[in-house]
């Protein structure tokens, strides 16, 4: 039995959940989103309550149970409060700035980086070294995180580098000097 797909999820107030054949839709204050319904896989809505359950016990059943429960529920929590990840550019002369649908970063190459921000994601830039990816996907915020970090990742030495806020970043120890080394 899969522990999460056997949870009920509860449809917050200001939230409409609609299952049809092929998707269940969630529209809430923040946006809508749709997510597909699989093979074997029954949705139903009484009282409130969202329960996810298997027509049987194949593979595959049993494996896209737990998943598309915790689909929904991120979906649902997607269109209610959204989603945040947090990124600090760290070093002397990083930094980043939004201009329209793109951010400018300059990290330490000879030419500006240009990312283009994805449709339904938000990003701000706060001091020039704080970045904020907010949105209703928590797919869609973690991959630009992901994809902002992968620009200049932190560095073993410094620690230069873009990182998330509660990330932490062992430093190596720099190669011993002249003196010691011979």
């Amino acid at each position: 039995m899969s522990r999460i797909g056997n949870l009920p999820i509860t449809i917050p107030n200001g939230a409409k959940v609609d299952v049809s054949d092929d998707a269940i839709t969630i529209e809430g204050p923040k946006g809508k989103l749709s997510q597909p319904t699989h093979e074997g896989i029954e949705i139903a809505i009484d009282d409130g309550r969202i329960s996810v359950s298997r027509s049987g016990e194949t593979g595959p059943e049993r494996a896209r149970h737990g998943l598309v429960r915790a689909l929904i529920a991120n979906a649902i929590t997607g269109v209610t409060e959204g989603f945040k990840k947090e990124l600090e550019i760290v070093g002397v002369g990083y930094r980043g700035e939004v201009k329209g649908r793109a951010a400018e970063f300059a990290l330490g190459y000879s030419h500006p980086v240009i990312f283009d921000i994805p449709d339904g994601i938000e990003l701000e830039i706060d001091k020039q070294n704080k970045i904020t990816v907010t949105g209703i996907d928590k797919q869609a915020v973690g991959q630009v995180a992901a994809e902002i970090r992968s620009l200049r990742k932190p560095d073993a030495y410094k620690g230069k580098g873009i990182r998330y806020s509660d990330e932490v970043v062992r430093l190596k120890v720099g190669k011993a000097t002249g003196a010691a080394a011979g």
